[in-house]
């Protein structure tokens, strides 16, 4: 019995959660519940996009990578409400989701010739692969100094980037409009050229 007092003596320790953040944790597991239920919901509406036949690969693999962000979310913030746990949640699912990020680009590249244009369209899965490499780190770090609660208020800021980066995917998953300065600066320069390319001929005197 005292071993075991002495156990959880230390586990107890090792808590690096700071106090403030046991809320915000409480908090993002219920969010990260919500929108996987959420989730699930805009992928039975599209449905037949995913699954056709001749479906975009890349957006398979948007659908997988919001549901990869909402449950890391969702895995760190409930394993941060324990004792000591942390650290190793955060390692652990990190590991998981940089696995995800590597079968996704051998995914796009098996259908590289028959959808050529699908490996350009994964930069989307760059925020994702730094998202979970500084949680790597992180997470290593809270196991090396358990005491140090500054690398666990970190790793509170990937969960709300995981949300964020989920949230972008399930938008996109659906279909929803994207307005970018880029491609609106781009849309307005090509407006102009084909209205000077279609202009009034001159008629000659």
């Amino acid at each position: 019995m005292a071993s075991v007092g002495i156990v959880r003596s230390l586990r107890d320790d090792a808590n690096v959660t700071p106090a403030d953040l046991h809320s915000f944790f409480a908090a993002s597991a219920g969010v990260a519940g919500a929108l996987v239920g959420l989730l699930f919901v805009a992928i039975s509406v599209a449905q037949e996009r995913l699954t056709a036949e001749n479906a975009a690969q890349a957006h398979r693999v948007r659908a997988s990578a919001a549901l990869t962000a909402f449950i890391n979310a969702l895995t760190v913030s409930l394993f941060a409400l324990l004792p000591g746990d942390v650290g190793g949640a955060a390692l652990a699912v990190a590991v998981l989701g940089l696995l995800f990020i590597v079968a996704s680009l051998l995914s796009l590249l098996r259908v590289k010739q028959t959808q050529p244009g699908e490996m350009r369209d994964a930069l989307f899965l760059v925020g994702l692969a730094v998202a979970f490499v500084l949680q790597f780190v992180y997470g290593l770090l809270v196991l090396i100094h358990p005491h140090d609660a500054g690398d666990v208020e970190t790793i509170a800021v990937l969960v709300t980037v995981c949300f964020f980066i989920g949230i972008t995917r399930s938008w996109e998953l659906i279909g929803g409009p994207s307005i970018g300065m880029r491609r609106e600066i781009k849309e307005i320069v090509h407006a102009r050229g084909r209205e000077a390319g279609h202009g009034p001929a001159s008629t000659p005197e």
